[in-house]
């Protein structure tokens, strides 16, 4: 199992009510992740937290680092608040293309394996705000050209029921997969984020399983919440069975990227909460690794249905 942390959280966050932390440079955060056993990756922002290409890739080398992925935001931008990709302007929908190549261009350079993109400013908080037909069109016309740049570097895509938009166009696993067969590219994935996935009232296991069945390729972000928000908690710590059925399937299906830690510490100590994090995910991924999945898969051909929560109550619940 390889953990990685998105940089961002690694530095002073906030919400509408307060701040959290003090501010860190690259440098400082990758000393942070150092300090975190079982956690060899990162997540970085750009362009808002990387620094030139080379001497990220030698400063990345010199700790012992790896990339997880490139996140190529564009949302952050005051001109893409009301939308990125699907906005009727093309002059914006072409800057967020060309952000995105940017950042294509930056993870070849640096050595990532990917390169992802959220597009939650993409969607609509009123009825009749937004051309449906046409705003859907865009997204994947803005999508497909940045997917056809340098296909060599794959191009993932985060969904979210909502947040910054009241309704995210892109706001389930099943859309994004309908809306990755229209941009018609191999070289494309799904960022599934476990959280995003309770928030749409998703069995985030089921998600892997879709996607796996549909041959859409995947990547994934760690995290926990209450089903009511993205509040980021550390993983297993509200759905732990959620979570190792989630690594169950994640195990059986050969996944081999970073599971990445989209999770936030706010008001607790950054270091004693991406440790706990890291060591949940390694406790569940154990845990996982000691089952018999072919008896489990086999149990629920045959519909053996209380000898499978039998089975779960014993090595997973260990009760």
């Amino acid at each position: 199992m390889k953990q990685s942390i998105i940089t961002a959280f690694l530095s002073k966050t906030q919400d509408r009510f307060s701040e959290y932390h003090e501010p860190t440079g690259l440098k400082e955060r990758l000393e942070i992740v150092q300090k975190i056993d079982g956690v060899t990756g990162v997540e970085i922002v750009y362009p808002y937290e990387t620094e030139e290409a080379a001497a990220t890739k030698k400063l990345m080398e010199d700790m012992g680092l790896e990339f997880a992925a490139v996140n190529a935001n564009i949302k952050k931008e005051t001109k893409w608040v009301p939308g990125a990709l699907s906005r009727p302007k093309e002059n914006l929908r072409n800057d967020a293309v060309q952000l995105i190549k940017d950042a294509k261009d930056y993870a070849i350079a640096v050595g990532a394996p990917l390169v992802t993109c959220c597009p939650l400013s993409d969607g609509y908080d009123n009825l009749f705000q937004v051309d449906y037909q046409k705003g859907w069109k865009y997204m994947i016309d803005a999508f497909a050209e940045a997917a056809d740049y340098k296909p060599e570097m794959p191009l993932f895509v985060e969904y979210k029921i909502n947040e910054t938009r009241v309704n995210c166009f892109l706001d389930s696993c099943a859309k994004t997969i309908v809306f990755l067969k229209e941009v018609q590219n191999a070289a494309t994935g799904v960022t599934i984020d476990f959280g995003h996935s309770l928030l749409a009232k998703e069995n985030p296991a089921e998600v892997l399983a879709m996607c796996e069945q549909s041959n859409i390729d995947y990547y994934l972000h760690t995290n926990d919440n209450d089903w009511q928000f993205d509040w980021d908690l550390i993983g297993g710590s509200r759905n732990f069975l959620h979570t190792v059925e989630f690594f169950f399937y994640a195990k059986e299906f050969g996944y081999d990227k970073y599971f990445t830690a989209d999770a936030s510490p706010r008001i607790f100590d950054m270091l004693g909460f991406f440790r706990e994090h890291a060591e949940m995910n390694k406790a569940i991924w154990n845990i996982v690794e000691n089952l018999d999945r072919d008896q489990y898969r086999r149990m629920m051909h045959e519909e053996k249905h209380m000898d499978l929560m039998r089975l779960v109550r014993k090595e997973i619940y260990r009760l």
